[in-house]
């Protein structure tokens, strides 16, 4: 775990039912079941601490930012602008002009693919990528790639999820100008060496973003420690709205990106004779940005903040192993991700059972879980199967839950194999 810079906090005291007691939904039911939410992976819960702030902002000071006068507009861009504030420092960034707010991290690194890669890649380069990357960080390169001339290459894993990084050392030659990688496998769980990888392409003058969109709500993450040249999350999966995302990118590379978008805001002047950029992080930012989920985003981080993070990804990891070993004792389940290092996440199937059926009657007794390739499909591909069952924890979730899904699992198979 990389060690933050961020300042010093005091959490309260870690107490799964206390910080469940934060999250409403948790609390209704489903088909007359009590709701166990195990798909954590895809999004998280809201605690009433975010819903509260996106309320706050349409009752109190509804209004467009940075080019108003009046006092709704300098609430509003005050509000805003604090949150650059916290995601600078919550990952640890040496400055706000290296936050730019996007949508999520599929628009991050379209941002990036667009910008950097339209302008640095050329006929017969190389974007190295994993085989375990979500679709968002290979179809953004894939198309920049076939307008340049350029090749996406994958870097493989082995049976367990592992990446080889024999391998990747081995296709880091020379054509190789930018690297793009997940931190953490949605599909799998696996836990990738992002140091490692940095430092080796590093060694090369060759560039790396980093996917932490399963990371930053279960991992400590330090930009300036990892020494990632781009890095990118979004919100809603680390208790923030829908809709929001972050884009961390070195200010000297941002400085010789081109726009990503046209419009207000990441103007400093426009004529029919030409235009000129507005500084960042605003050159990136066109038009007007979503405000109340970014400060929504805001009231997250804050919320983060006040819990013992160390303690909460001991206790997700516990579920974690819990289920894969109960899950492990039932004949014909197979677990699929099983690198050593690994996140909250246990994926499987079953033989002789459908991974969709099972999921639906999962859902009939108010199991939420995930089904299919899960945005995965080359992992999917690799591995042989269509697609697979996964459970996802957060710090908020239970044994009992655990304990319910594996019932749950078993119900299921013998009434399917039935």
């Amino acid at each position: 775990m990389i060690k933050s810079t961020a300042p010093e906090i005091k959490p309260r005291l870690f107490k799964v039912e206390e910080l469940r007691a934060d999250f409403p939904v948790l609390f209704q039911t489903a088909y007359n079941k009590p709701l166990v939410y195990l798909d954590n992976a895809a999004t998280s819960q809201k605690p009433q601490i975010v819903i509260d702030a996106l309320s706050d902002y349409y009752s109190t000071c509804n209004a467009n930012i940075h080019r108003g006068v009046h006092f709704l507009s300098q609430k509003a861009s005050q509000a805003f602008d604090d949150v650059r504030t916290k995601v600078k420092d919550y990952i640890g960034a040496g400055s706000e002009r290296e936050i730019i707010f996007v949508r999520g991290t599929t628009e991050a690194i379209n941002l990036v693919a667009s910008s950097w890669g339209r302008k640095n890649l050329s006929a017969g380069d190389v974007v190295l990528v994993t085989t375990m990357e979500h679709h968002s960080n290979i179809v953004p390169w894939q198309l920049i790639c076939a307008e340049k001339g350029a090749e996406v290459i994958p870097v493989p894993m082995d049976d367990r999820g592992v990446l080889d990084m024999q391998a990747f050392e081995t296709l880091l030659t020379d054509k190789v100008k930018f690297v793009s990688v997940v931190h953490t496998s949605n599909s799998l769980g696996t836990i990738n060496p992002v140091d490692v990888i940095v430092q080796k392409a590093h060694e090369k003058n060759i560039p790396v973003l980093v996917d932490a969109a399963q990371a930053v709500a279960h991992e400590v993450i330090d930009v300036q420690a990892l020494n990632c040249d781009f890095l990118a999350f979004s919100g809603h999966k680390m208790f923030g709205p829908t809709g929001v995302g972050v884009l961390y990118g070195k200010e000297k590379l941002l400085e010789a990106m081109p726009p990503y978008q046209g419009g207000g805001e990441m103007i400093a002047q426009v004529s029919f004779a030409g235009t000129t950029f507005n500084e960042l992080p605003y050159k990136f930012e066109a038009g007007t940005p979503n405000i109340a989920d970014v400060i929504g985003l805001g009231a997250a981080i804050d919320y983060m903040n006040g819990v013992d993070r160390a303690a909460a990804a001991d206790w997700e990891l516990s579920l974690m192993r819990s289920t894969a070993e109960q899950l492990s004792t039932i004949p014909g389940i197979r677990l699929i991700g099983t690198a050593p290092h690994k996140a909250a996440v246990v994926s499987f199937v079953v033989d002789g059972v459908n991974a969709l059926d099972l999921g639906m009657y999962l859902d009939t007794l108010g199991i939420a879980v995930r089904t299919g390739h899960h945005c995965t499909q080359p992992v999917m591909d690799r591995l042989g199967i269509p697609g697979t069952i996964r459970a996802s924890f957060m710090f908020y979730n239970t044994q009992q839950e655990v304990d319910a899904l594996v019932v749950g699992v078993r119900k299921g198979i013998n009434l399917l194999r039935a």
